[in-house]
């Protein structure tokens, strides 16, 4: 029950198919929202240890989405995007990879998504 309950608050989006993948990705482009997509499995320990501090990264910076790809379920995606280890960290821009970390290294994660989201962000000019 208390899962289920943490589920509902969350900020990070699950991705269960291409298409939630597609449609995401499509939105987060028509709002120039970057993404920042944790590739994991539940067979991986290092993965399923990330999740928690990918959801406190996500309640951080709320101008990015937040996405989380279980490769067991959508398998044909992590093969097209080139994932071959857990956990898998993807930056993307406008629906293309702008950067990419492989490993639970909470430190450098944390400087990465904060380096990406700075930039991400639109400078209007007055």
């Amino acid at each position: 029950m208390e899962d289920q309950e943490l589920q509902k608050n969350s900020r990070v989006v699950k991705v269960d198919s291409e298409e939630s993948w597609n449609f995401y990705v499509s939105q987060a482009k028509n709002q120039g929202c970057p993404i920042v997509a944790h590739f994991t499995a539940l067979w991986c320990v290092p993965s399923v240890f990330m999740n928690s501090f990918f959801e406190d990264l996500a309640s951080i910076y709320k101008d990015a989405l937040f996405v989380i790809v279980d490769v067991d379920e959508v398998k044909e995606l992590a093969r097209r995007l080139e994932v071959k280890a857990m956990p898998t960290f993807l930056f993307l821009k406008d629906g293309n990879t702008m950067d990419k970390l492989v490993g639970a290294n909470p430190d450098e994660i944390k400087k990465r998504v904060e380096g990406f989201v700075q930039s991400s962000r639109v400078v209007h000019v007055t």
